[in-house]
C-alpha cells in the first residue's frame, strides 16, 4: 500500500546500499552487535542500533582482549 513515489524512493537507497563485511559476517552466524539506547526512564521498551564501523571495530578488540 505503498505510493509510487515512496517505492521509487526506497528502489533508489537500496541501489547504493552496501553492508559492511564484518555485520553480514555476524548476521550470517546469527549473532549481532548492537548498542542500546533508550532515554533514561523510559520502560518496557529498548530502543537500538547496529554497531558497525569504527564503533564495532573497537567492541570487537575489546571482545577479544576479554576472551
Amino acid at each position: 500500500q505503498r505510493s509510487g513515489h515512496v517505492k521509487a524512493k526506497l528502489k533508489a537507497k537500496q541501489a547504493n546500499r552496501t553492508i559492511d563485511e564484518k555485520v553480514a559476517n555476524m548476521i550470517a552466524k546469527g549473532k549481532v552487535l548492537a548498542a542500546i539506547s533508550s532515554r533514561p526512564g523510559q520502560s518496557g521498551r529498548a530502543d537500538g542500533y547496529l554497531l558497525e564501523g569504527k564503533e564495532l571495530q573497537f567492541y570487537l578488540k575489546q571482545m577479544e582482549k576479554k576472551n
